[in-house]
């Protein structure tokens, strides 16, 4: 993510936004949407660890005691791990309007 958002940062010229209300609208969205997106990757993914930590330890357990059911706990950590990537689709697309230049 935090590559996607280092390409659209640009540098703005804050006189030339000083008395224009739109473009000040424009320049804090796309502050906030950014920050939202990082936001939103980096809680996903700590409740992502979390699950993933869960469940393997789960996994562990339930694999010693019955070995036949690996591959069904695999599955189960799968799908704990994918809700990181969750959050980094959704991210996109709340970084996908931003527009950090402003056009005079």
């Amino acid at each position: 993510m935090a590559i996607i958002i280092s390409n659209m940062e640009e540098n703005v010229d804050l006189a030339s936004i000083e008395n224009d209300i739109q473009k000040s609208k424009l320049i804090y969205f796309s502050g906030y949407a950014m920050f939202g997106g990082g936001l939103t990757v980096g809680m996903t993914n700590l409740f992502c660890g979390i699950a993933v930590g869960i469940v393997g330890s789960g996994a562990a357990l339930a694999d010693a005691a019955n070995p036949n059911l690996f591959v069904k706990i695999l599955i189960v950590e799968i799908f704990g791990s994918a809700i990181g990537l969750f959050g980094l689709i959704v991210a996109i697309i709340q970084t996908s309007k931003v527009k950090m230049s402003v056009a005079n």
